[in-house]
């Protein structure tokens, strides 16, 4: 991770560790969550892990609490954001693509 640069996401701050430069079929980033906006993916699911911090995560309608040590399925097509300040991994299938982040009114 510390040869990464962290690059600027919906969520937060992404360190992309495994990109679709590397494989087409899965993509690690470790994020470090806050301020993020509400966004979904057509074709992405993603696993969120989180590793340090508390907060929130927003799927869809429904709003629930993280702390470190809890994993999150985000399917395709369900707006998501996280609420509050925390670092979490985050695995992508297929690759990330940021043609496939779309932001939500």
């Amino acid at each position: 991770m510390d040869d990464v640069d962290p690059v600027a996401c919906p969520c937060g701050q992404a360190h992309r560790i495994i990109t679709s430069q590397d494989t087409a079929d899965v993509g690690l980033h470790v994020t470090d969550l806050g301020g993020a906006r509400s966004h979904y993916h057509r074709k992405t699911t993603e696993v969120y892990y989180i590793m340090e911090g508390v907060g929130e995560m927003e799927l869809g309608d429904q709003v629930y609490a993280v702390r470190p040590g809890h994993a999150i399925l985000i399917p395709p097509g369900v707006p998501h954001r996280a609420i509050g300040q925390f670092r979490a991994v985050i695995a992508t299938v297929p690759a990330f693509d940021p043609d496939d982040e779309h932001m939500c009114a």
